[in-house]
């Protein structure tokens, strides 16, 4: 089975999800007998292919044009159809991002193709892949199946371990494409907040806050902790839609969906649309004075306590 893994960059950086991303695309080509090709799309992306060389990619394909700069859903998805076409890939592996999330099934339709969405376990055995998904909001895991090629996958962020391999020479062609009236809304700006902090869609480490803060200036306790911790603030969506804290941090069904290798959970009770957000976490910790809060049936480690007590704590402890 050969695989196109479309590899997310922004900023001139490529996405630590788009490594995962190649990471299970050698994987699952070594498994199945076939090849991993890596794709780029932009302008002026070629200096990136240093980034990606060391993940066993067979060959990198690049989608160059100025009007690709920034993300455009027809633009993107006419660049993975080319590279499909020039490579001859069964199977299109992206992040399950913001824009893998939008470009996922575009594709699927243009390519007649299955789609596979947000797995958290993929594999390929006895002429078979199956991938492994959350449903119903996360209180169940789904198996699925490729019955036909070819197929869509996109790759829930951080559930999939980074693995390099030894650097080679890289092979790199170029695909041009014909973007002529197809591009029917474009990108005319990018406000990025300066604010230094990690993304918790990113992040390996996430202190989460909920209701239970009391207040938006006892969240201090949680960026300190965060701070000492080289992690991200989250929160509830409680706590966004009183205004405590921005969009941008919202875990859940209506936020990010994160799966941290750290998740501590403090004053949050475990609603099923914020668990949804981050059940796939791996360790996960929660801080509640109820003792009957639902966060406690998936966490590895509970505390019950009031987070304004327990945080203070814990803070010293990890100093």
């Amino acid at each position: 089975m050969n695989i196109l893994t479309y590899i997310e960059s922004r900023g001139g950086k490529v996405r630590p999800a788009g490594c995962e991303a190649l990471s299970l695309a050698r994987e699952l080509a070594d498994s199945s007998g076939g090849k991993s090709y890596g794709l780029l799309i932009g302008d002026n992306v070629e200096s990136l292919a240093g980034d990606v060389k060391k993940f066993g990619i067979d060959k990198l394909i690049l989608v160059e044009n100025p009007e690709l700069a920034g993300y455009s859903p027809e633009g993107y998805r006419e660049a993975v159809l080319a590279a499909v076409a020039e490579t001859g890939a069964e199977a299109v592996l992206l992040a399950a991002s913001a824009m893998g999330r939008d470009l996922a099934p575009t594709l699927a339709a243009r390519l007649d193709a299955g789609l596979l969405p947000d797995c958290v376990e993929a594999g390929y055995a006895d002429g078979k892949l199956t991938v492994t998904r959350s449903v119903y909001a996360g209180r169940c895991m789904l198996e699925l199946s490729a019955t036909t090629m070819p197929v869509v996958i996109s790759i829930r962020p951080k559930a999939f371990a980074i693995k390099e391999r030894d650097e080679s020479d890289l092979d790199i062609g170029k695909v041009n494409v014909d973007l002529g009236g197809k591009i029917r809304a474009k990108l005319l700006e990018t406000k990025v907040e300066a604010t230094g902090k990690i993304d918790v869609a990113d992040a390996d480490v996430i202190i989460a806050g909920g209701r239970g803060m009391k207040e938006a200036d006892n969240f201090k306790l949680i960026e300190e902790l965060a701070g000492i911790l080289g992690g991200a603030i989250g929160a509830s969506r409680a706590v966004v839609d009183t205004e405590w804290r921005p969009h941008s941090e919202q875990i859940g069904q209506t936020g990010k969906v994160v799966s941290p290798t750290l998740y501590i959970a403090a004053g949050i009770s475990g609603a099923i649309q914020h668990m949804a957000g981050m059940r796939t976490s791996k360790v996960i910790v929660a801080i509640n004075k109820d003792s009957e809060a639902p966060i406690f049936k998936s966490a590895d480690y509970g505390i019950i306590g009031d987070a304004m007590e327990v945080l203070p704590a814990l803070i010293e402890a990890v100093k």
